[in-house]
């Protein structure tokens, strides 16, 4: 695995969500799209969370308890958000994965989003050397 970074096996086809997007919209968006989290931006395009499946349950579940709308993604979204850098070598995303209840983990080079990377991604990485 030596040599490997997780920029070779991340996501580049990203679905991205902003701040003020109706949650709704933004579940819409991670169904169509067959994701269970997305990075959030904020003004700039400076990452600012991430959202993912349990972040919406909780938020459909607390309007639905409430009786009142589910706000927008800023309102529910998982922030501040730990991240990768491009260069990190496949043997420390392993143990990242292993320590760390996310199932996915936005890449970012020299401060900017570039990626996201699975659990799946590194597995399938793992599984190519061999």
């Amino acid at each position: 695995m030596s040599g490997r970074k997780a920029s070779d096996f991340m996501s580049t086809d990203l679905v991205l969500l902003a701040t003020d997007m109706d949650l709704n919209h933004a579940i819409d968006l991670m169904v169509e799209h067959d994701v269970s989290g997305a990075p959030v931006l904020g003004a700039g395009g400076a990452l600012v969370g991430i959202l993912t499946e349990k972040d919406c349950f909780r938020a459909v579940f607390q309007a639905n308890y409430h009786r009142d709308s589910v706000g927008t993604v800023g309102d529910h979204m998982s922030a501040p958000v730990e991240v990768i850098q491009a260069e990190t070598e496949v043997v420390a995303v392993v143990e990242m994965f292993h320590r760390s209840p996310h199932r996915r983990f936005p890449v970012v080079a020299n401060g900017r989003l570039v990626g996201l990377l699975s659990r799946r991604d590194v597995l399938r990485a793992v599984q190519s050397l061999g």
